[in-house]
């Protein structure tokens, strides 16, 4: 299957590339992290398209990728599925977001198992959106997402993987803060405390406004949050996009510089994506010439912006910007 589409002459260096890897090791390896995030599709309609986008992916020779997590039972079986054929393949390294909002300890100890059997390497712990039901989390087992890394971390310390270091543990942070804990100290707090139960790296929630992340990150230095930190992109495509970025990052800022480019186009879908995918660029430009430790593109499932974005990098494959040229 992955010769398919990868051709023979690529597949060995890929595979040898991609092979599972602790998150210290790939860091090691690359001066800087490149990665996607993905979500597993709902439908064979879109499992389909998800198919045939992952070798578009895969050409780009990601660090590594990320599989998102939903609130609901089949959206999470079909992230384990996905992961785990991810992993079987050997294209692409998976790094699945595990969410302990609606879980027993019972419960994230099954997931945990089933990924240390299949050699997973990291994964990506957080609390989790509260469904619309109302219905949250048990709150004695998992109040918070570092409540969730302390217990991974037990896992580790247990011998449950096998990699003696156990998985590698990300967790996620807000450059401009989050919703539910407005008092910036305390939200500083909540991340450092994160960091202190086991987490080994931060990815952030998408921004737009590369300020917003310098500040913070300087801020997460005098915090003594020392962990690298991989700023999450994502690049407007249409209006829409622009709107379901506001809805997914609540508080998300878009300068009014951008919005000002936007509106000169908003008749014109061609150009408000030429303006999103420049804006990007900047932002991609500006990252790297600042040191960051890794770029992370929420993708949407969807190569073409990406693709857009590295050509315009003047990079046909990540390799170019994870390379460790120090």
């Amino acid at each position: 299957m992955v010769d398919r589409w990868l051709g023979c002459g690529n597949l060995q260096r890929l595979l040898h590339y991609h092979r599972c890897m602790h998150i210290a090791d790939i860091m090691a390896r690359d001066r800087r992290t490149v990665s996607f995030e993905f979500f597993p599709p709902s439908s064979d309609q879109a499992a389909a398209a998800l198919e045939q986008r992952l070798a578009a992916f895969a050409e780009f020779e990601p660090s590594f990728v990320s599989v998102t997590y939903g609130a609901g039972g089949s959206t999470r079986v079909n992230t384990h599925d996905l992961v785990v054929r991810l992993q079987d393949e050997g294209r692409l390294d998976p790094v699945p977001h595990l969410t302990c909002v609606a879980h027993d300890e019972a419960g994230i100890d099954d997931i945990l198992q089933r990924y240390a059997r299949h050699g997973i390497s990291n994964i990506l712990a957080l609390r989790g959106d509260v469904p619309a039901d109302g219905q949250a989390h048990a709150p004695e087992a998992f109040p918070h997402a570092a409540d969730l890394v302390r217990h991974i971390d037990r896992f580790n310390q247990a011998g449950g993987h096998p990699d003696a270091r156990g998985f590698g543990i990300g967790v996620a942070g807000f450059p401009e803060g989050h919703p539910e804990t407005p008092n910036q100290l305390v939200h500083m707090e909540h991340l450092r405390q994160k960091v202190d139960a086991g987490a080994d790296w931060i990815t952030t929630q998408l921004f737009t406004d590369n300020s917003h992340f310098f500040d913070w990150r300087d801020r997460c230095d005098l915090a003594g949050i020392t962990c690298p930190i991989i700023a999450g992109l994502m690049p407007i495509t249409s209006l829409a996009t622009m709107r379901r970025m506001a809805d997914l990052a609540a508080g998300t800022t878009f300068p009014a510089r951008l919005q000002k480019r936007l509106q000169r186009y908003q008749d014109d879908p061609a150009a408000i994506e030429q303006v999103g995918i420049q804006w990007a660029v900047e932002q991609c430009n500006d990252l790297l010439d600042q040191g960051v430790a890794g770029l992370h593109f929420y993708t949407l499932n969807r190569s073409d912006a990406t693709r857009r974005i590295f050509e315009a990098l003047g990079a046909g494959s990540s390799a170019v910007l994870r390379a460790n040229d120090g």
